[in-house]
């Protein structure tokens, strides 16, 4: 076998092992969303699979001759390639939602036999090439390196060309189909498999995109960020939900636009009404868009009203426009990329209102959290402006505790609109945070909840000081607010999760035992409602 050739097949099968390990992200998210955890657990998993691969195709090649080894291990891991779609979309149905157990299963059993088969080839290849001692280091050096381009060149081109235009099944089926034709070539080249071999190995390619392509996955829509759809509420015929991954983020009343369905955009409601109940039109800030909802009730309600919204997705927002009516135009205005770089495009004593509202599955992205992002907040609104911003937290409460600090070291006030239950550390789901350099009308607030049957108590000032307690300020430095980082609100010091994180994951496993394992989206408001 020639240097060019050895070069190309460990080039191939390291492009191809980490090209999976990307868009695995995509395929599980509508299952067990994206989170810190599921990236984590993917590149665990399939470095995992890439030294379990290393070691048994070096013992393998010692024991087989590596001419009779090569291609079937070529074929084997392209057709195991194809079995990764409908694996996940068999088992990740029944994946609880929030259950690392159920993550750390499910992306086992998608990954890491592919990339273990697949890693199995370079050891292989190493054996054909060696010829005498002399030349080992020459060897083994110029393969790695071969394989580290490929890993590199399969990370880029997906990151910046294959994700941004296939369809991810469809990038499983040309990975799947090129290693394992590559393989069948290797193997006519070394070992001369009989003409019924080789058809039925084409015939397994044919299966195998079959599959693929006949197992339907729940994505009406695939972004770069979200697997998302629209699903028509049983219950009204204009109710429009949008599911993003595995939780139901807006609701849209297609023929009311002042319709608010989640708890937490009523509270919303109550804190514009309440604060500026002798306004007409407010210069409004979103943070966070996805069914655009709350932008849309402000325009509805106070009609006048300028709403400039941030939204990262720009595929989110075409489909919001076609199936939930948004409409956009000088008083209602999207803008595509991401909050905390423009913001700072926004002039100082800019809007009345900032709201927030992204997330990335149940956690709000941890630079839209920081005392740096608070404070271009603080300076982008004008004297008496005010900050809204859902979070979503459980006991003992963390999170919120911790961003309530954050607000509290850039603001003069702030607030916190939460059921009584929540506050006394026995529920969690959405709470709504409120800070100004302005004293804060609990009174007002609170008045609008009571008269709408809501028992939503607004908790201003030195009422948070226990509540806070000693809660860390969060900063670009240090924070923790991806997924079970708090574990649930618990909070473990830096030292414990550097110090042991053998101990860390043990805990981290323990807390999502019991997590639920329905199907159905998760009905929460997050960074689309």
């Amino acid at each position: 076998m020639s240097n060019k050739l050895a070069g190309l097949l460990v080039f191939l099968n390291s492009f191809v092992v980490l090209v999976l390990e990307i868009v695995a992200g995509r395929l599980l998210a509508p299952y067990v969303g994206v989170t810190l955890e599921t990236f984590s657990t993917i590149i665990g998993v399939v470095l995992a699979g890439i030294a379990a691969g290393t070691w048994a195709g070096g013992r393998l090649a010692d024991r087989v001759s590596p001419r009779r080894l090569l291609g079937p291990l070529m074929v084997v891991g392209g057709l195991l390639t194809f079995l990764i779609i409908p694996v996940i979309r068999v088992i990740g149905p029944n994946i609880g939602s929030g259950s690392l157990v159920g993550l750390m299963f499910l992306t086992f059993v998608a990954l890491w036999i592919p990339a273990a088969s697949l890693s199995a080839v370079s050891p292989t290849v190493v054996k054909l090439q060696l010829q005498d001692l002399a030349s080992t280091g020459e060897v083994v050096g110029r393969l790695s390196a071969m394989g580290t381009a490929g890993a590199l060149a399969g990370s880029f081109s997906t990151g910046f060309l294959f994700v941004a235009t296939l369809a991810s099944t469809t990038i499983v089926i040309l990975c799947g189909a090129v290693v394992t034709l590559a393989g069948l070539a290797m193997w006519v080249r070394l070992g001369r498999p009989d003409r019924s071999l080789q058809a039925t190995v084409l015939a397994l390619v044919a299966v195998g995109t079959g599959l693929n392509l006949s197992t339907s996955g729940p994505c009406q829509v695939e972004s770069n960020y979200f697997c998302a759809r629209v699903v028509v509420d049983e219950e009204d015929a204009s109710g429009r939900y949008l599911i993003l991954d595995t939780l139901r983020h807006s609701y849209v009343d297609l023929d009311d636009p002042t319709h608010l369905e989640f708890g937490y955009t009523l509270a919303f409601g109550d804190v514009v009404d309440g604060l500026f109940a002798d306004r007409g039109p407010i210069d409004a800030l979103h943070v966070g868009g996805g069914g655009f909802s709350f932008p849309r009730w402000i325009d509805a309600t106070r009609p006048g009203s300028d709403n400039l919204v941030f939204e990262l997705d720009p595929t989110l927002v075409e489909l919001v426009e076609s199936d939930l009516g948004l409409v956009t135009n000088e008083r209602l205005r999207v803008r595509t990329g991401d909050a905390r770089t423009g913001i700072l495009g926004q002039d100082d004593d800019r809007f009345d209102l900032v709201v927030g509202d992204a997330f990335g599955g149940l956690a709000v992205p941890w630079h839209l959290a920081t005392q740096e992002f608070v404070a271009e907040i603080d300076r982008v609104l004008r004297p008496g402006g005010v900050y809204v911003a859902n979070v979503i937290d459980y006991p003992p409460l963390g999170f919120a505790r911790a961003e309530l600090a954050t607000l509290q070291a850039v603001f003069e006030h702030v607030a916190l609109v939460v059921s009584p239950d929540k506050f006394a550390g026995e529920n969690g789901g959405n709470l709504v945070l409120v800070a100004s350099d302005e004293p804060i009308d609990a009174a007002a607030i609170e008045a609008l909840a009571v008269a709408r049957g809501d028992d939503d108590v607004v908790y201003v000032d030195d009422e948070l000081t226990d509540w806070v307690s000693d809660a860390e300020v969060l900063t670009d430095e240090f924070a923790p607010v991806d997924g079970h980082c708090y574990l649930g609100g618990i909070r473990m010091p830096p030292s414990t999760r550097m110090v042991s994180p053998f101990m860390y994951g043990l805990v981290m496993v323990s807390t999502t035992m019991n997590a639920s394992s329905s199907p159905e989206p998760r009905r929460f408001g997050n960074s689309t409602d």
